[in-house]
């Protein structure tokens, strides 16, 4: 039987983004790619991302944490879902443990991300600097700016969507500007062929981004690994950075997509904040038949 059969587990949500925090501290089990597969495929357990709480690995951290898109495919950062382990990490009964001011270090594949407690459902997250350059996004070619890359989709002398901006912010973003509501858009169609593009080596996120205000994006995402989702923190923090670049805002703005609005401010220091809502749905267990062989 697999060791993660009757494991308790939070259903939670950051803005729409469906996450479920799995806390294996002060145990050696790991999440296998076959197993998040499952675990997503369970109608009281499916998820866009599986935050798995592990021990922490380096000094000054209060935890190690492995992301899981509904593919099995780990993921290196995501927003939404670090909010949601704040959240757990600092109330939940069975995972609270004391920290500091209500802020935690929190260890990625990425790198670290710092938590701050904002209210008592509200989260910011320092998800660190962008990564900019065309070989640490990555991208399979060399692209000297990347703030508008050779990409698009549709005829050659009047494509559907063009030129989009390139960030990684822990994993790769590809967002497309847009001059209407990206609700207009056939994402669902068009997301899978851009996430597989040769151009980007690791899959990517897309996004459909409209600029509303100087202040203000609406936001439509295609998540790698995962597909369409109401909202996804690191393409709201992507989207922020790519129109700043261009001048088509300035170094804050609340973004909203179709599960809620976060709000990203690109600092002076070069770290993007992410400040945004979280909530609790319910808490289970995983059920054994969910992981036997089929």
């Amino acid at each position: 039987m697999s060791p993660l059969a009757h494991r308790r587990f939070l259903k939670m949500h950051g803005a729409g983004n469906r996450i479920v925090v799995l806390d294996l501290r002060g145990s050696s089990n790991r999440v296998t790619s076959e197993e998040a597969r499952r675990i997503a495929k369970h109608p009281r357990s499916s998820f866009d991302q599986l935050m798995v709480i592990h021990d922490p690995r380096s000094a000054g951290t209060d935890a190690y944490l492995r992301i899981y898109n509904t593919d099995g495919s780990e993921s290196g950062a995501c927003g939404n879902g670090t909010r949601c382990v704040a959240f757990a990490m600092l109330d939940d009964p069975a995972m609270a443990r004391p920290a500091e001011g209500g802020r935690l270090t929190l260890e990625t594949v990425s790198g670290l991300v710092t938590v701050a407690r904002m209210a008592e459902r509200s989260f910011t997250v320092d998800m660190g600097r962008p990564k900019l350059a065309w070989d640490e996004i990555p991208l399979a070619e060399p692209f000297p700016d990347t703030r508008r890359i050779e990409l698009q989709v549709g005829p050659i002398d009047d494509p559907v969507l063009h030129s989009p901006g390139a960030v990684s912010m822990g994993n790769p973003h590809a967002v497309f500007f847009v001059d209407r509501d990206p609700d207009s858009y056939d994402l669902g169609r068009i997301g899978p062929m851009l996430e597989n593009h040769p151009i980007f080596p690791e899959r990517a996120n897309i996004s459909l981004a409209w600029v509303t205000g100087y202040e203000a994006i609406c936001l439509r995402v295609w998540e790698r690994g995962a597909g369409l989702t109401l909202a996804c923190g690191t393409a709201a923090c992507a989207a922020v950075v790519a129109a700043s670049r261009l001048r088509m805002i300035g170094r804050h703005a609340t973004v909203s997509l179709p599960g809620g609005d976060l709000m990203i401010e690109w600092r002076a220091d070069e770290h993007v904040l992410m400040t945004g809502p979280v909530a609790l749905e319910w808490e289970d267990a995983f059920p054994p038949e969910i992981f036997e062989a089929a």
